[in-house]
């Protein structure tokens, strides 16, 4: 009876963290694309000077 519980604990952590990871992962999504949305206004602001 023991094993069986400690298989559901492995697997709630195991869980716990895959979530963490993909939360992380579209944090980093979102910063990279608003970054290179910013990238390309500044290269647009640059040609429209010159």
């Amino acid at each position: 009876m023991t094993s069986d519980n400690t298989i559901w604990y492995v697997l709630a952590v195991l869980g716990l963290i895959y979530l963490i990871i993909l939360f992380r992962n579209r944090k980093a999504t979102k910063r990279r694309k608003s970054r290179k949305f910013m990238e390309g206004k500044r290269q647009r602001d640059k040609s429209n000077e010159h």
